[in-house]
């Protein structure tokens, strides 16, 4: 008699072979990946080509123009491009952490507090979520033109604000990562309610209102319309309406169309550079949570 044999997955009844159409999702995932990627890879390509390289052909071979490129946008207009970039970082780094701070105690009050009309509220701020924000543009623009306001900087602080979403998020959140029992212990011990909030749910929240800061701070830094429609004076441009300006003086000017390229390039490194580093304490954020549970 010859002996039996069993594989693995005769050994394991739960484990079965994988099908044959398996690697479809993968390819999918790939061609996605190649889809957003390409444009990108492109932008550095052409970031290092010169003027006469640029036009002359397109292919993704680097060429020999990046430091004479990036030069010569660091001296334009005597460095107004890096003036863009610290606007930018000014209205999405303080318009993110502003965010995160008003749907820090909003979204924990309405996911940890019992009180008259709170689901109407949270109702209300989903339907604020439905609303595209190019819709409010205009009106913000009339209420801070009011206000004497307009053409400055606390035009562009002031409406990124408030995120309905983000304060959706963060109730969703709380609600489910602040244990209600935790609460009532900390208020028996004497805690204060600010305490509280600070000590014990900001620290259990902090996975979602970095969450919230990373969306608010992409949003703002690629936000073109309010911007366009709020400010005046180019000096206090943000990268996206200071690019486009160069852009539409290329159609004349030529020359600066090298100029746009190597500004977006540059624009990208920052939000690059936010991600990995907000992906670490991510990932920590998560891993302490599930230490302490």
């Amino acid at each position: 008699m010859t002996p039996l044999t069993l594989t693995a997955t005769d050994a394991r009844p739960g484990l079965t072979k994988p099908k044959r159409t398996a690697w479809v999702p993968t390819l999918v995932l790939i061609l996605g990946s190649l889809y957003c990627l390409i444009p990108v890879v492109w932008v550095v390509i052409a970031a290092s080509k010169g003027r006469s390289e640029l036009f002359s052909t397109f292919t993704f071979a680097p060429g020999t123009g990046f430091a004479a490129n990036f030069k010569e946008l660091s001296s334009y207009r005597d460095g107004i491009y890096w003036q863009w970039m610290a606007n930018s970082l000014l209205y999405a780094g303080g318009g993110a952490l502003l965010s995160a701070a008003v749907s820090a105690g909003g979204g924990y009050a309405l996911g940890r507090f019992a009180f008259k009309g709170r689901e109407f509220i949270f109702k209300l701020m989903l339907a604020g979520v439905l609303v595209p924000s190019i819709v409010l543009t205009v009106p913000q623009y009339l209420l801070l033109s009011k206000l004497g306001l307009a053409d400055s900087y606390w035009s562009m602080l002031l409406p990124s604000i408030l995120s309905p979403y983000g304060v959706y998020l963060v109730r969703i959140y709380a609600a489910a990562a602040v244990p209600g029992e935790l609460l009532e212990a900390a208020r028996m011990d004497g805690a204060s309610e600010w305490r509280i909030f600070s000590r014990i749910a900001v620290p259990m929240m902090m996975p979602g209102l970095i969450t919230v800061f990373l969306f608010q701070f992409v949003g703002i830094w690629n936000n073109f319309l309010l911007p366009y429609v709020m400010l005046a004076d180019d000096t206090k441009f943000p990268i996206t309406l200071g690019l486009y300006t160069l852009l539409t003086q290329g159609a004349s000017q030529p020359a600066l169309y090298t100029l746009v390229i190597m500004g977006c390039f540059l624009a990208i490194l920052p939000l690059i550079a936010l991600f990995l580093v907000i992906q670490r304490f991510w990932s920590l954020d998560l891993l302490s949570g599930s230490v302490k549970a």
